[in-house]
């Protein structure tokens, strides 16, 4: 894998494992699962730069003078 720090990383290996175990366990095993968290898949994802911005929400020192 690449990019993505270590706990993004194990974040989708974990979902992954458990996407393919949906397959061979029963639905109640799956309800369980569901309700662990195991199933659900984080969409954060990081914001773009603006242009004129010294990041994605920062902005540059504003001055008058």
């Amino acid at each position: 894998m690449e990019n993505g720090g270590e706990t993004g990383q194990a974040g989708a290996t974990r979902w992954g494992i458990s996407t393919a175990l949906r397959a061979f366990v029963d639905p109640a095993m799956v309800e369980q699962m569901r309700l662990a968290g195991l199933i659900s898949f984080d969409v954060r994802r990081r914001e773009r730069k603006k242009p004129g911005q010294a990041g994605a929400r920062k902005k540059y020192t504003w001055k008058k003078r």
